[in-house]
């Protein structure tokens, strides 16, 4: 829809007009909506909250099936170590877990039970699992921030070893390689470009995705550094791509025509923000630098999501806030796999 007026000439959110949905969450990092209403958020309680269109929750947590050789001696457990991230629906509605505490690709039913579905690459441990993405085909798209086990030691501008992996018929394979801290990842509306938020490196970059899943054509989409982390990103009908800076606590849309627009800022310019980029520009950004960044409305934010019946209600997730607030936008989102 390039060339066609903007929705989001002179949109601007007002932080004071905010709404809010759900309570007591920990790390509300991804969230996928329904058309129902419902609301699963990713929850450091280890598994997945689902919030109901008339606001209850339940928190589902994962649980693992281990099985005898004795049918009679059947258990479960809980998941050691979860830490659920980027999340998406399977085609049945099962929910797909990026773990960023196991390192490993999972698959959890509504109900909590989780199996594995990768936990290793070319005979290598995958890494720090971040985000999951599905296509219409069915095929599950995941990045890997980095190798290194501490991922804060990834939180540096020399270091790019995130990559993309493509899961494809019960088999795992890498697709791209060489990311600066590979955070998420989104599909244009005819699948013909990937774009990968990469966090460490400050931009969006995009590649030309092949009928075999190959992608090549890697190029920066939008400004070559927004100055900021950017974690989360969305596209709009329009064909706007939305996303966060978390930290700096922005919510921004890159034009098609690659123009950068901030459409609510949490942040106004903090000495915080601006210490800790001029930290990491020279390599030496501490986790304390980090945690005295983030706004008011749900500190670091993390991810939009495009939801409500006519999908123009955005919701931001966070990795520090307890609840999920959201706004109205003036265009739909660009309508995911499961919608």
């Amino acid at each position: 829809m390039a060339g066609a007026p903007n929705p989001l000439d002179g949109f601007i959110v007002d932080p004071a007009a905010m709404a809010y949905v759900g309570q007591g969450l920990q790390r509300p990092e991804c969230i996928l909506a329904e058309r129902d209403g419902s609301l699963w958020a990713a929850d450091a309680r280890g598994g997945v909250v689902h919030i109901r269109p008339d606001g209850s929750q339940r928190l589902v947590t994962q649980q693992a099936d281990t099985h005898f050789s004795q049918a009679t001696d059947d258990a479960t457990r809980f998941v050691a170590g979860t830490l659920p991230n980027g999340l998406a629906f399977a085609r049945n509605g099962d929910i797909v877990i990026s773990n960023f505490g196991t390192d490993r690709l999972e698959l959890m039913t509504r109900e909590g039970q989780t199996r594995v579905l990768a936990d290793t690459v070319d005979g290598q441990p995958i890494g720090k699992v971040n985000f999951v993405l599905r296509d219409s085909r069915d095929r599950l798209w995941l990045t890997i921030s980095t190798r290194i086990r501490n991922w804060m030691q990834a939180m540096d501008p020399t270091v790019a070893d995130g990559y993309i992996a493509l899961y494809e018929h019960g088999r795992l394979r890498i697709v791209a390689d060489g990311f600066h801290f590979t955070n998420e990842i989104r599909l244009d509306a005819r699948e013909e470009w990937l774009y990968v938020a990469e966090t460490c490196a400050r931009r969006v970059s995009r590649l030309r995705v092949g009928p075999d899943g190959s992608l090549s054509g890697r190029e920066v989409f939008g400004p070559a550094d927004h100055g900021a982390f950017i974690d989360g990103i969305a596209f709009d009908a329009h064909g706007n791509l939305w996303g966060t800076h978390v930290m700096t606590d922005r919510v921004f849309a890159i034009t098609p025509e690659g123009e950068l627009r901030i459409v609510l800022d949490d942040d106004g310019g903090s000495a915080a923000g601006k210490a800790l980029m001029a930290a990491f520009e020279r390599s030496e950004a501490t986790p304390e630098m980090m945690l005295a960044c983030g706004g008011k409305i749900a500190p670091w934010f993390a991810s939009v999501t495009f939801g409500g019946p006519d999908l123009r209600t955005v919701y931001i997730g966070s990795l520090r806030g307890e609840r999920i607030p959201y706004f109205r936008a003036p265009v739909a989102g660009l309508p995911m796999a499961h919608w």
